[in-house]
């Protein structure tokens, strides 16, 4: 897997990534959300670099410009609910792609530390030899991405796979790594050293979708 790592280089993007982990700005969800989405538009951007593009003449007033432009085979799968703001981030640069929704969420069996992944919504066009981006703000212990992924074995073999993520955990990245096709793409903008106990990332920025959308009651 080709891991392209935004961070590693100064770019804006920092300032997007340090509000969303200040604690004395992310309780302005609004801010949070559009730096989420903001986030979404630049790894969409630098990803736009990797896609296949086909040359077409456009007329202009004075005349007629050659130009490349990316192919429409592009599918947008967003992990609900954190992944609403990467999705819309992604879909203003990717305006004319198809859309994915898919739910994964935690369920502890066992009234402790152990979880496990649930998948229980799909709504998905084929993806059949198209280009699937695959968004989820917090990539952790990586078995979201692998669990939805598997859902969609369903709907088709797409010819690319992009995985787009604003921060990760080294232990995620290495299991997701292991876990998908060999030619996966991931884009994210920080990588952090660990995980806790809970499996959430740390230093992080907390449970994101809380902090998107407030907090849920746990089942």
């Amino acid at each position: 897997m080709q891991v392209q790592h935004l961070l590693e280089q100064n770019s804006i993007a920092s300032k997007f990534l340090a509000e969303l982990r200040d604690v004395s700005i992310q309780r302005d969800r609004m801010r949070f959300r559009r730096n989420i989405q903001r986030l979404g538009e630049i790894l969409g951007y630098e990803l736009s670099k990797s896609l296949n593009y086909n040359k077409i003449d456009i007329n202009s007033p004075l005349g007629a410009a050659s130009m490349h432009l990316p192919e429409k085979d592009i599918v947008i799968c967003s992990i609900l609910r954190a992944g609403l703001p990467l999705h819309e981030g992604l879909l203003n640069y990717f305006d004319e792609a198809e859309n994915s929704f898919i739910s994964a969420y935690r369920h502890h069996p066992f009234d402790d530390e152990r979880f496990e992944i649930i998948v229980e919504y799909l709504a998905s066009p084929s993806l059949e030899g198209k280009t699937l981006i695959l968004a989820d703000p917090m990539l952790a212990t990586g078995r979201s991405f692998v669990n939805v992924f598997n859902a969609l074995q369903e709907m088709g073999t797409p010819k690319q796979i992009h995985l787009v993520s604003v921060i990760g955990a080294e232990e995620g990245v290495e299991y997701i790594s292991q876990n998908f096709p060999e030619n996966t793409k991931l884009w994210i903008a920080a990588i952090d050293k660990k995980l806790n106990e809970h499996g959430y990332i740390v230093p992080g920025l907390g449970d994101a979708g809380d902090l998107c959308y407030g907090e849920k009651v746990q089942h």
